[in-house]
């Protein structure tokens, strides 16, 4: 039997919340609602609420320790990203951008690099503000994850 495709959502300060449900819905997949703190949800037998304790980089480290290949993860966290990649899930930031074996070492570097310049005072300005693109980039990128993996033999489950 094939393992079902799972979606991980680093919930905190995740904007497709809702994008997330609606496609999960369609394709009957769970969805895991990782956060450090309880947020709403819809109550539906497919999506699970988990709620960690509180920490840094707790929600990551459960996510880390779930995924595999097959599953899905959306988040922001370069660091968390990097290590669902190496654990083989596909990654996709909630603008849409994908992360990959061959993407996840420039995006770690440049995220590490922004932080020592603003650790030394470097203003830096922050990422740009979310847009309605970034939300219609995220749809076709989870659309297209979710077909590729049902193509590789990982079936809906929800």
């Amino acid at each position: 039997m094939t393992r079902p495709i799972l979606v991980y959502v680093d919930a905190d300060a995740c904007p497709v919340k809702a994008e997330i449900y609606k496609v999960a819905e369609r394709h009957r997949l769970e969805v895991f609602v990782v956060a450090n703190a309880p947020i709403a949800v819809p109550r539906e037998p497919w999506i699970r609420r988990v709620v960690v304790g509180e920490g840094l980089n707790v929600a990551d480290d459960w996510i880390a320790e779930r995924v595999s290949r097959g599953d899905i993860v959306i988040t922001a966290d370069i660091p968390l990203a990097d290590r669902a990649v190496k654990a083989g899930a596909d990654v996709i930031a909630p603008n849409g951008k994908p992360f990959s074996p061959d993407s996840i070492g420039m995006a770690l570097a440049t995220r590490n690099l922004m932080e020592d310049l603003r650790s030394a005072g470097a203003i830096t300005g922050g990422p740009r503000p979310f847009s309605p693109r970034d939300r219609s980039t995220f749809l076709s990128a989870l659309d297209l994850a979710i077909v590729r993996l049902k193509r590789a033999g990982f079936v809906s489950g929800a």
